[in-house]
């Protein structure tokens, strides 16, 4: 087609080139061709016939395709046959997989955006402020709180909140109580989650490792700088204090060069050290006196204080009613009072510390006055069995004891203060044997009961190792010096 649409173009050029070429030549010369004036009439004829040609052929292939010239009833349909699976994948379909993943994606999304819906609110606790008061803050209902307080033992512990520990709500996207969390301590977090039936308490914990250190500190200065300068938390040097306090009284009788040196455990939480644990041997030497305690846990998993060869380290009595204090007056029968500026016989022990120090039972005992008593001012008085008594005076305020409390050693039973006859704030201290004064800094305590002799292998096969690191440990700070 296209060959003779070329063809029928180049005869219609032609044509029409040889007609511009006459015309030229009989303006040129009228009279020299006459013979072409009478062959004029032929050429538009055939012009004529070609242009109908052309136009024949656009008609053609302007409104006929070459599917309509074609039948529909001779198309065919080619069938293309696919191979089959091997035996045993009849349930592979990867295009349900897609959409699985898919599915699966919605719900993330979907959870996500339930997540944003709720808000976390984080509140660190103020002076003076309680929980009652933070969930009215937090706008909460008083029976979300008392349902919460009561869903289980562990939630008892939002009553012991601290200032500048930090609560944790998520509250859903209306404002209402979702979940509370809690940390007690770095290993200890409280969750408290409300759901259909009620409140869930969780108390988590994190997973702790336990390894050993060792210290050798030489006094220089005291058993608290020193300590501390040798890298011992707070903690660890009250622990060692209590350890040795029925036999050392550490307010009174530490001197320079004195040393000690100690085993105690520390705790870590994913690689990180974050608190010391027990003293598990120590030893103690003041005045050219050497002291040792190891730490033993019994069959039934009670733990206490020995010296290597089995005797307790706990007395009956603590020497000292207070950490730390300074001695400011001695037991002195013709001491001259510094109030009433006469001999007045000092029956006891006076203890300089700050008002508020805590003031500690130096005995298991009974309280059988709680009162003011003339120049004592405060005076809280305990009954220690049969044959002791200890008094306390010139107290700022008491502890929770009345009488007829019994009190556990160590218990705080008042605060330092300066009530009666006083010149600054000082603990009074008396200790009586079947009434009468004994000096407190001098007299021999009983001892409470040793290891049990069942036990007594048990007992060597734990705390001999610990005896022997001990050693070793001052052997190395000895070396280092």
């Amino acid at each position: 087609m296209l060959a003779i649409l070329a063809i029928c173009v180049k005869t219609t050029n032609q044509n029409t080139s040889m007609i511009n070429k006459i015309s030229q030549i009989n303006r040129d010369y009228n009279s020299s061709y006459s013979t072409a004036r009478a062959s004029k009439p032929k050429l538009p004829i055939a012009l004529a016939a070609s242009t109908l040609f052309l136009l024949a052929l656009v008609f053609v292939f302007k409104f006929y395709s070459p599917s309509q010239l074609d039948s529909p009833a001779k198309q065919q349909v080619v069938s293309i046959k696919l191979p089959a699976l091997p035996a045993g994948t009849d349930d592979i379909i990867e295009p349900l997989d897609v959409i699985n993943h898919s599915k699966q994606s919605s719900t993330n999304a979907l959870k996500t955006t339930n997540a944003l819906n709720n808000n976390v609110s984080k509140h660190t606790v103020k002076a003076g402020e309680s929980l009652a008061k933070i969930f009215q803050t937090q706008h909460f209902s008083p029976s979300t709180l008392y349902k919460m307080m009561n869903s289980g033992k562990a939630a008892k512990s939002l009553k012991s909140i601290k200032p500048g520990q930090q609560l944790s709500f998520i509250k859903n996207k209306s404002g209402g109580f979702l979940s509370l969390e809690y940390q007690i301590d770095r290993i200890q977090t409280l969750k408290v989650s409300k759901t259909d039936a009620g409140f869930n308490t969780e108390l988590l914990k994190k997973p702790v490792e336990i390894a050993t250190d060792t210290a050798s500190v030489k006094i220089e200065n005291s058993l608290y700088y020193d300590g501390k300068q040798a890298g011992i938390s707070d903690k660890t040097i009250m622990e060692l204090a209590n350890i040795f306090g029925w036999d050392i009284d550490f307010a009174l009788n530490i001197r320079k060069n004195d040393s000690f040196a100690l085993i105690y455990e520390t705790k870590f939480i994913e690689g990180e050290r974050i608190e010391n644990g027990q003293i598990l041997a120590a030893e103690f030497i003041n005045r050219g006196e050497k002291y040792q305690a190891v730490r033993f846990v019994d069959k039934d998993g009670h733990a206490e204080y020995f010296s290597p060869d089995g005797k307790s380290m706990r007395k009956t009595f603590l020497r000292s009613p207070v950490d730390f204090a300074r001695v400011s007056s001695r037991f002195n029968l013709r001491r001259k009072h510094p109030v009433l500026n006469r001999i007045r016989a000092h029956k006891g022990v006076d203890y300089a510390a700050a008002s508020g120090t805590p003031i500690k039972a130096t005995s298991d005992g009974k309280v059988v006055f709680r009162g003011r008593k003339g120049g004592y001012g405060r005076v809280v008085i305990l009954k220690h069995g049969q044959k002791y008594s200890t008094l306390y005076a010139h107290m700022s305020k008491y502890g929770r004891y009345k009488n007829g409390s019994h009190v556990k050693q160590g218990q705080v039973i008042g605060y330092i203060g300066k009530s009666g006859l006083a010149t600054g704030p000082h603990l009074h201290y008396e200790f009586r044997l079947n009434g009468v004064h004994r000096n407190p800094l001098t007299v021999k305590f009983p001892a409470a009961k040793p290891v049990a002799k069942n036990q007594l292998a048990s007992f060597k096969q734990q705390t001999s190792p610990l005896i022997s690191q001990l050693e070793l440990a001052k052997q190395t700070q000895l070396a280092l010096n």
